[in-house]
């Protein structure tokens, strides 16, 4: 779906939202049509990840706000079960795979490599992490676990953006 088809779908449905979900639908879909308009892949790239979180950003009440992988971790759970059309599971098992594949197997977009490279992390600390975090993905491939493979190729995907994107950012 493109920006047009997804607006008119919003615009169509939005009284059945909550006033906080209707916003974040909207401001997403701002952002998505900035990124249909970029003529570069890196500006495609950095409009759509405003996107991203534009529709997975909640306001929560301190109190009950769990870790951000776990609200993350529910957002894309939310979205595959609502996903009655199957395009997570197109994308990810038919579309993408083997581009996911490379991602979750390129050490320089795994968080950890590069806090070894800051002195974060000893080399063998790295690698383990590494490892597990293969195995790991290499589990919900297996089991063509569509949330967790997503989980695992954005929380990569984050890690490039903050090489793009200099500055206190929160992990995903």
């Amino acid at each position: 779906m493109y920006y047009q088809q997804l607006k008119h779908r919003h615009r169509a449905e939005r009284g059945k939202y909550h006033p906080n979900l209707s916003l974040r639908v909207h401001r997403s879909l701002s952002w998505l049509q900035r990124a249909e308009q970029a003529e570069d892949s890196d500006g495609q790239f950095i409009f759509l990840w405003i996107a991203f979180n534009s529709a997975h950003a909640t306001e929560i009440v301190e109190q009950y706000r769990s870790s951000e992988q776990s609200s993350f971790r529910s957002f894309l759970e939310k979205l595959s079960v609502l996903d009655t059309s199957r395009h997570l599971q197109e994308l990810t098992w038919t579309e993408f795979p083997k581009s996911i594949r490379v991602l979750l197997n390129n050490r320089y977009v795994f968080q950890s490599f590069w806090d070894f490279q800051n002195d974060k992390l000893t080399q063998e600390e790295w690698e383990g992490q590494f490892e597990r975090a293969k195995i790991a993905a290499r589990t919900a491939l297996g089991k063509q676990d569509t949330p967790t493979v997503l989980g695992i190729a954005l929380s990569r995907i984050y890690t490039l953006r903050n090489q793009l994107f200099p500055g206190p950012c929160r992990e995903l």
